[in-house]
């Protein structure tokens, strides 16, 4: 939802379309997309190695040594039970889905299926929103052209 607000804000601001601002000669790029596609696959390999792991040898993600960061190795824990979805503290930082009792962070199950079902729902709308942003590019049609703005 993120990238669909970004870009209706971009496409805004800038006036370019979203799928000709790469080709902006005067866009500005902070990073090299080497970087960025470095960067990316390094972060997000480590996770959902760390996640792929999880599924074979349960609680085997949540030693201080998988974790070299983390002081403690709770911070990571997974609360929720089920092998693969990461939990504890440092991924719900404002206790969205759970409460810190004790230094000790324990989740609301019944909050955090609710919040799980959410997330499903929120990224399957995105998913349709850039599918219609796709078509109407492929027509050389804004989304804010395409809603006579």
């Amino acid at each position: 939802m993120a990238a669909v607000l970004g870009i209706f804000v971009g496409q805004a601001w800038s006036g370019i379309p979203w799928f000709e601002a790469g080709a902006d000669p005067g866009a500005i790029a902070p990073f090299s997309f080497g970087s960025l596609l470095g960067t990316q696959l390094l972060l997000m390999g480590w996770v959902e190695s760390k996640r792929w792991v999880d599924f074979f040898n349960p609680e085997s993600q949540s030693v201080e040594w998988a974790t070299p960061w983390s002081r403690t190795a709770e911070n990571f824990a997974n609360y929720t039970g089920e092998q693969g979805y990461p939990g504890g503290k440092f991924f719900d930082p404002l206790s969205f889905a759970g409460t810190i009792q004790n230094g000790v962070y324990v989740p609301d199950m019944e909050k955090l299926d609710r919040l799980k079902l959410a997330e499903i729902k929120h990224a399957r709308l995105a998913m349709v929103a850039m599918l219609i942003f796709y078509f109407e590019a492929g027509q050389g049609k804004t989304p804010l052209g395409a809603l006579g703005l």
